[in-house]
């Protein structure tokens, strides 16, 4: 129990800037104006904008507070002394709280507190003021994969194998610039990543099924790096060979290090994955639908021509 309510960390960085952020996004959090009402998305036809709304600001503060738990809670210290609680750091910091703040879309509320709506980009659905809403698909946007969306997912999992390498690893081990580095990355990369995979606005610009195959492509990069750190015989970080480890042997930490990236990385793709399958499934019926209905609907064609003059 001891190792629960002790080595708490009022981290002075870590704790403004969360309150810069949570406060920030809480200031400019307002429901969406009756002018830009943004259509409802398919997960949750029946919700209202003030519903939606609200749900995006819990997701973002859930995904800012995790983050903040993950740097000052016993997590980010036991993370100095043991590889294998700092991988499980680095799944929260990447993985969940990144996907938090992406489903929170706080770059929405912004620039709706700012007033910015009119001047920036619109996401598919939201309607502007006076206008129709933008469609949530754009025909060979939705077919083609957009550069930026490949530039993301490349650059998150070179970030992420990058980190793990001995000389960053050891480095943000051993200096906290470093480390404060490695974390501001895998949050700002992280949730550039996860709104490529279910953000409403760059998200829909690549058909589901793309989006698949970002996530297996995604784990098959972590299962090859937690392969290497649980079927090593050697020692790859040596900055945490160290006295903590006595009752713990470093290569046993290590290896347990590379399973916990190994599995626990799984969960939160799966879940993806399964949602993204499930909102292709519902298109796919939808448009076969569609076009059975307009084969009903259309008139049909006589079976015999007809003679001229007739």
């Amino acid at each position: 129990m001891d190792i629960l309510v002790s080595h708490w960390s009022a981290n002075f960085l870590a704790v403004a800037g969360y309150l810069v952020a949570a406060g920030g996004h809480l200031l400019s959090v307002r429901p969406p104006a009756a002018g830009r009402t943004a259509a409802p998305s398919p997960a949750a036809p029946a919700a209202g904008p003030r519903r939606h709304a609200v749900r995006e600001a819990v997701c973002c503060q859930a995904g800012l507070l995790l983050a903040l738990l993950a740097v000052v809670s016993p997590v980010g210290y036991w993370s100095q002394h043991y590889m294998w609680v700092r991988s499980v750091q680095d799944l929260l910091l990447a993985n969940v709280a990144a996907a938090l703040i992406a489903l929170g879309a706080p770059w929405r509320a912004l620039r709706r507190g700012l007033g910015l709506a009119r001047l920036g980009r619109r996401e598919p659905g939201e309607r502007p003021p006076g206008g129709p809403a933008r469609p949530a698909t754009s025909g060979p946007a939705s077919v083609a994969w957009p550069l930026r969306t490949l530039l993301v997912v490349v650059v998150f999992n070179l970030a992420w194998v990058g980190w793990h390498l001995p000389v960053l690893y050891d480095a943000a081990h051993a200096h906290p610039w470093v480390y404060a580095a490695e974390i501001v990355s895998y949050l700002v990369l992280g949730t550039a990543f996860w709104r490529q995979l279910i953000g409403a606005g760059a998200g829909s610009r690549v058909a589901p099924l793309r989006r698949v195959v970002v996530i297996i492509g995604t784990v098959v990069v972590g299962t090859i790096l937690g392969m290497f750190l649980v079927f090593g015989s050697s020692i790859v970080y040596t900055g945490y060979v160290t006295a903590h480890h006595a009752g713990y042997a470093v290569l046993a930490d290590q290896q347990t290090a590379g399973a916990v990236l190994w599995v626990l990385m799984l969960p939160a793709y799966t879940v993806a994955a399964v949602a993204l399958l499930l909102r292709w499934l519902n298109d796919e019926e939808s448009e076969a639908f569609a076009s059975g209905l307009d084969r009903l609907l259309k008139p049909a064609k006589p079976a015999w021509p007809s003679r001229p003059g007739l």
